[in-house]
């Protein structure tokens, strides 16, 4: 089947970065001072970038791209690129709880006696092929700032530290980012953890919502109402279960009813996940009181 795709002529691109906001699906990155199309599975070929680029270097064409074909996307683009080229479709895959694909291409990468560049020691994002099992060490992502991958959870969070010092509650967050669309699904401190899925306003309604709900766990926060691309939500969480391996899952949401959207996507990856996890919901009042709280999977 042939559809509209952007293609980047690279003579013309100056890798300015003002197509890469353009791009709702983050199918673009500069890279190598070039920008670059990452991944044909995110790329709609609406075009939304084309008319950000001021020297005209992006336009749409029409060519094969589907089925999608993730051996023959490695094959044929991605490896014939650069290093940092494969690093940042692997972590695009990551990112989009994409497992099936990133297995795909981290087989071809073992059977082509290609290096997996993510592998490097303090390399953005590390992963391993499924025979490695889950990845592990700190991860410190690149692209924007605002979605660097950190692992905070040597960070002291009792009585020592700037907070304790002066008397503050300790936040108890072991990691960043936070929100459902910027987090990477099979970050090591999201292995084998117990995870937090948290709707937005919650943080916000209870007032220890530290010291009640995120203590010892990992956390996602999202909005069932506002944010888009919900599927996308529900490949990550089931990355999570499947290839993060996280031990439980607490749905914290507000009592209006928009916010039950929450628990509907995570029934829904466990509906695609192989692995069953225990499920629990934590209704908030807007008050700030805690309303129920019950498995409603086990």
């Amino acid at each position: 089947m042939k559809r509209q795709i952007i293609t980047i002529d690279e003579k013309r691109c100056t890798g300015c970065g003002d197509c890469i906001p353009a791009c709702p699906e983050g199918a673009l990155q500069v890279i190598d001072g070039k920008a670059r199309l990452i991944s044909d599975l995110f790329c709609d070929g609406l075009g939304a970038c084309v008319g950000k680029c001021p020297t005209g270097a992006m336009s749409v064409e029409t060519r094969e791209a589907e089925p999608y074909d993730e051996r023959r996307v490695m094959a044929e683009s991605i490896v014939k690129a650069a290093p940092n080229v494969i690093a940042a479709h692997l972590r695009h895959l990551m990112e989009h709880g994409e497992s099936g694909f990133l297995n795909t291409a981290l087989d071809y990468l073992k059977e082509q006696g290609i290096p997996n560049p993510l592998d490097k020691p303090g390399s953005a994002g590390q992963v391993h092929g499924p025979a490695h099992g889950a990845p592990s060490g700190h991860a410190h992502g690149g692209g924007c700032p605002g979605s660097r991958m950190m692992d905070l959870r040597e960070r002291p969070v009792d009585g020592s530290g700037a907070a304790a010092q002066s008397g503050d509650t300790s936040s108890q967050l072991r990691q960043w980012p936070v929100q459902l669309h910027l987090v990477t699904p099979i970050a090591p401190y999201y292995v084998g953890s117990d995870l937090l899925l948290a709707a937005d306003c919650v943080a916000f309604a209870l007032g220890n919502f530290h010291d009640r709900l995120l203590r010892g766990r990992t956390l996602a926060i999202a909005c069932p109402k506002l944010d888009v691309e919900m599927d996308r939500y529900v490949e990550k969480l089931t990355a999570m279960i499947d290839m993060a391996k996280v031990n439980t899952i607490t749905v914290a949401i507000m009592e209006v009813p928009c916010c039950g959207g929450l628990t509907g996507l995570v029934i829904q990856a466990l509906a695609k996940a192989q692995r069953k996890v225990p499920v629990k919901q934590v209704v908030v009042g807007v008050a700030g009181d805690i309303l129920a709280e019950e498995w409603i999977s086990c």
